[in-house]
């Protein structure tokens, strides 16, 4: 069992940084693959951003050159650090987590929701005109 709580989200204007925390407990956080996900209002949950085990990241094409996922396995923590903000980043934003099985498995990126076992309560982010 892992849980995992995020934290960081806000109120900010377009044009603007944010940087979000997702805190881990229970299992070992270096073996397990991290995501990022959100949901706007009306909208499916979606993919951000995805951090394996031995260090693959993806993107999704929305925010690649905006966004950097990051961990700190010594702190059990996640980050996703968001730059040039605009009104479509408005969303709940999830962390996610799933034991990664290999090495292989830590070879790819997971980018669907239903490949994670484990998910936060979600941060509001909120982007202001």
């Amino acid at each position: 069992q892992v849980q995992l709580v995020e934290s960081g989200g806000g109120l900010v204007q377009a044009g603007g940084s944010l940087r979000l925390s997702c805190a881990a407990s229970g299992r070992t956080f270096s073996k397990y693959h991290m995501g990022w996900f959100r949901q706007a209002p009306g909208k499916e949950r979606e993919f951000v951003a995805t951090f394996s085990w031995i260090g693959t990241t993806d993107y999704a094409d929305s925010v690649k050159g905006r966004f950097t996922i990051s961990r700190d396995n010594s702190h059990d923590t996640m980050f996703l650090q968001m730059n040039s903000l605009n009104l479509e980043d408005t969303a709940v934003y999830y962390c996610a987590a799933d034991p990664s099985s290999s090495y292989s498995d830590g070879l790819r990126s997971r980018s669907k929701s239903s490949e994670y076992r484990y998910w936060g309560q979600g941060t509001q982010v909120t982007v202001s005109s």
